[in-house]
């Protein structure tokens, strides 16, 4: 079996697995238990602190077939589609490679069609404020818009980029940086079911290393993994980011 790197392997699938972002996932539940789900989102803020991830547990909460539900199954065929990013119904843009209008036109053609067999018809679009002026034009109408079968969740780590024209059509949750004391705590729960030995010194190393990025902490752990038949200390921390 492929070794799976820790950032895929321990992705938050669930609300209650997001870290660090209560704040967003607590109003993201409380809309979907109201069913007051608005048809545009944007999710901004700094790179690895769970926007995507976010945008794929919604997309699981709203397109499983138990819900709209607070708690995605994971085990019907939409779930595991999404999960595994092969859904024809949800469909994840890269704005850096895909921003030019041409791609945003076909965008519009595609959201006329209804989804193929899930409640909704969701576009990611991540770093979204990579598309020229031209695609954002184009864009503006169909989220102004949209099919009642379509919603949008853009993200983007800047937003200033983004027009205020589009920001003023999507319910924008901003993300913060994670705590380091959060970043800690997981890292220790992730190094016990790995089996690693770490230090706490080391953890909190990782930790202000990693900035408030989730995934960059898991990044240097996966790094720092090899060293797992001794015990992992501050030094190997410092010497691996060249502090020392």
């Amino acid at each position: 079996m492929s070794y799976l790197v820790l950032a895929r392997k321990y992705r938050p699938q669930n609300f209650d697995e997001v870290t660090g972002q209560e704040h967003i996932t607590e109003l993201l539940k409380k809309a979907i238990q109201s069913v007051r789900i608005g048809q545009a989102f944007l999710f901004s803020g700094p790179r690895g602190i769970g926007k995507t991830s976010c945008a794929r547990i919604l997309a699981k909460s709203l397109n499983c077939e138990k819900g709209p539900t607070l708690i995605p199954c994971d085990l019907c065929p939409a779930c595991r589609e999404i999960t595994k990013g092969t859904s024809f119904d949800v469909l994840e843009i890269d704005g850096a490679s895909n921003r030019g209008i041409d791609e945003i036109r076909a965008l519009r053609e595609n959201v006329k069609f209804a989804p193929s067999y899930g409640r909704f018809k969701i576009y990611i679009i991540d770093e979204v404020h990579m598309l020229t002026a031209e695609a954002f034009n184009a864009l503006l109408k169909t989220l102004e818009e949209p099919p009642d079968h379509v919603k949008f969740i853009l993200a983007t780590t800047s937003p200033a980029k983004v027009p205020a024209t589009i920001i003023s059509r999507c319910q924008r949750f901003d993300f913060k940086r994670i705590p380091i004391k959060t970043i800690v705590e997981t890292l220790q729960g992730i190094s016990r079911k790995e089996g690693l030995r770490i230090e706490q010194d080391a953890l909190y190393g990782i930790a202000k290393a990693a900035d408030g990025s989730m995934r960059d902490a898991l990044s240097i752990l996966d790094q720092l993994s090899p060293l797992s038949d001794q015990e992992i200390k501050a030094g190997d921390v410092f010497s691996m980011l060249g502090l020392v």
